[in-house]
């Protein structure tokens, strides 16, 4: 028997996924709740590994765990002998090669450490490598949008044409989390692929939500001149009787408050500490985060947020969207009342104005660090989350509390369930949170995944009963 007739999908056997660069597993949370099982998952990171282990395994009392290491040191051989059953890979090679954030980082370390000459702008190869040693069923790949010109190479392109070399349906495109759910406007570039012909287009994930504003986002304006490459596949467009995108208050507002104002007592929140809701849930999308897992709690953990005691007076005299310039002002503004207050002229008390200044200014370049403070506003989903939140948290400010956002509230941005636990550092938990693929967003990339193969494997059944159909003839 032909390997197209052996290898059929049984509707109620779903291939097993494999999750390359998984992180803490918001691509895997995705799949496994569309139904399929997860075999194996590998990253770098050991925390991100024990989140990921803890959520998608042992909290069912499963005994897997997730592979902490190198996948350029692995041999894909270990997953082999694991499971007969046929396999998809998914995953997102690191991005710091390619974001304009990594990029920019790498150049200040000289021109040794420009993008092109980092490892890690490369590892798609890898990630390639597995897909084809493995023989997976179906792929799918992430990573940022700067991800199309990596000193002139389109990487998402370069990764089809090497699938379809080797018997793939591959395309790409670019997905907006927000058109699937998710209160966040994150744009991201997905290779998808099928082993076999297709006879149509792949067929994309079905929006849920749509812009309310009706406009194309940025990157949105940029398509155009990816039409040109002959892999890219334009993403389905909302319709127009879908809700519109989640918001930030809609998705925060029933969340414990945890700093009402500026001279509020700071708690550092353990990540295990439970706090019980502020109020019911108030829509679809609290209601969700909350019954994932198929309970209702009362309680929610990972409340943990910065303890930035200087810029917290300035946090709460800003307004919903205003960036560092803004905050820069109403800085100066403290600085002069205190200076008033304290009866300090800047000429003749030179030394305590100084030091005063010190304590209430922040030091940065309004030229070049004015986008890197935002207060959230709560009519509008979030902007991207990134890894940079294991830093700081001035890029994503709440909208009514004079603070920045906590754990528990960056993965409401993401749509990470509230039973998904993060224990483990407040910084290890915002970079988990922001290198992670929205589980809602993942979901809407599963299901999709799971109506090209099953169209695939019926046009096979179709084809080779045809063949039979023949072959009897012919024999008769």
């Amino acid at each position: 028997m032909s390997r197209s007739c052996s290898h059929i999908l049984d509707k109620n056997k779903l291939p097993v996924v494999i999750d390359l660069f998984s992180g803490c597993g918001g691509l895997s949370l995705g799949f496994q709740t569309a139904g399929f099982t997860l075999a194996h998952g590998i990253d770098m990171s050991e925390s991100a590994v024990y989140t990921a282990s803890f959520n998608l395994h042992w909290r069912y009392g499963m005994d897997k765990k997730y592979i902490n290491g190198d996948i350029r040191h692995i041999d894909p051989g270990i997953f082999k002998g694991a499971t007969d059953d046929e396999c998809i890979v998914i995953g997102g090679p690191p991005c710091q090669a390619y974001s304009l954030i990594g990029k920019a980082k790498l150049r200040s370390l000289g021109h040794d450490r420009v993008n092109t000459r980092d490892a890690r702008g490369y590892l798609f190869q890898d990630f390639i490598r597995y897909v084809l040693e493995l023989d997976a069923k179906a792929v799918v790949m992430e990573n940022v949008p700067e991800a199309t010109d990596y000193g002139g190479l389109n990487v998402p392109q370069y990764v089809c044409d090497i699938l379809e070399d080797h018997g793939y349906t591959a395309c790409w495109t670019i997905l907006n989390a927000a058109d699937y759910g998710v209160p966040q406007v994150r744009e991201r570039v997905f290779v998808f692929a099928i082993r076999g012909k297709l006879a149509h287009e792949f067929k994309l994930p079905l929006p849920t939500h749509r812009n309310p504003e009706d406009r194309p986002t940025q990157l949105q304006l940029r398509m155009k001149k990816f039409v040109q490459f002959k892999n890219f596949q334009e993403p389905v467009k909302p319709s127009g009787d879908c809700p519109d995108w989640i918001t930030v208050k809609e998705a925060l507002s029933d969340l414990p408050s945890l700093f009402p104002s500026s001279r509020s007592k700071y708690y550092l929140y353990k990540p295990h500490i439970q706090l019980e809701y502020r109020t019911e849930p108030e829509n679809p999308y609290q209601l969700l985060m909350r019954t994932w897992y198929h309970n209702n709690p009362k309680t929610v953990t990972g409340h943990g947020f910065r303890k930035t005691v200087r810029d917290f007076p300035i946090f709460e005299r800003m307004n919903q969207g205003d960036n560092y310039k803004a905050a820069s002002e109403i800085a100066e503004h403290l600085l002069e009342e205190h200076c008033r207050i304290n009866n300090i002229d800047r000429e003749k008390n030179e030394k305590e104005y100084l030091e005063l200044r010190e304590k209430i200014v922040p030091p940065y370049d309004t030229g070049k660090f004015v986008s890197k403070w935002k207060k959230l506003r709560e009519d509008k989903p979030s902007h991207t989350l990134v890894a940079h939140l294991s830093t700081d948290t001035y890029s994503h400010l709440h909208p009514w509390e004079p603070r920045g956002i906590s754990v528990r509230e960056a993965a409401r941005l993401q749509s990470f369930p509230d039973g998904f636990l993060f224990q483990c550092s407040m910084s290890d938990a915002f970079r988990q949170i922001g290198n992670a693929v929205p589980p809602l967003l993942s979901k809407a990339i599963a299901e999709s995944i799971r109506e090209n193969i099953l169209l695939l494997d019926e046009a096979i059944k179709d084809e080779n009963s045809t063949g039979d159909q023949r072959l009897f003839c012919s024999t008769g």
